[in-house]
């Protein structure tokens, strides 16, 4: 009886690591473009954002920023989904005025400026499905070159609320007002 008693102990417990095991060979490797947040204020401390964007950080290597995203082409401001972006209060952008919520953020990348938009489809996979009757606002702004590459795509908002989007050289300046 004891040995029948064991022996159910053993096979129960097998039960138990056999699918454990099993189930951890699925998951994914590291994504190559990582998901990232740039926010206003960019500071952790602060709990109360105005604004939010979750992109994901495409990298040169050794690729060219017109091979990437391509000067009159929609591009979804990053890697793998379209970016997103949250204003937690109605704000304008650019001048433009946007209400409060959640858009998916595209560009149109140019050699002088770049097209800034948001469009109020969302979950959507790079800008395969993108369509111009939802964008919500667009605005130009101009490029400039900054002194250094950026290996990354790289978002950041600074004190005054602008937006800064930056990669290789090109640089731009989106800048958001209450």
């Amino acid at each position: 009886m004891k040995k029948l008693n064991s022996l159910v102990v053993l096979i129960f417990a097998l039960g138990l690591i056999v699918p454990t095991c099993s189930f951890a060979q699925n998951f994914s490797d590291l994504d190559v473009s990582p998901m990232d947040a740039a926010s206003y204020p960019s500071s952790y401390r602060q709990p109360d954002k105005k604004v939010k964007v979750y992109y994901s950080r495409p990298q040169l290597k050794n690729r060219s920023l017109s091979d990437l995203a391509p000067n009159g082409k929609v591009w979804r401001t990053g890697a793998n989904e379209a970016a997103e972006i949250t204003l937690y209060e109605d704000m304008k952008i650019g001048g433009k005025p946007v209400k409060a919520g959640t858009y998916s953020l595209y560009t149109i990348p140019g050699d002088k400026e770049w097209t800034v938009i948001l469009n109020s489809d969302l979950n959507a996979w790079g800008a395969y499905s993108y369509n111009d009757a939802n964008d919500v606002v667009r605005v130009n702004v101009p490029v400039t070159q900054g002194d250094k590459s950026l290996e990354a795509f790289s978002i950041a908002f600074d004190d005054d609320m602008t937006m800064h989007m930056g990669w290789d050289k090109a640089r731009i300046a989106v800048p958001f007002t209450k």
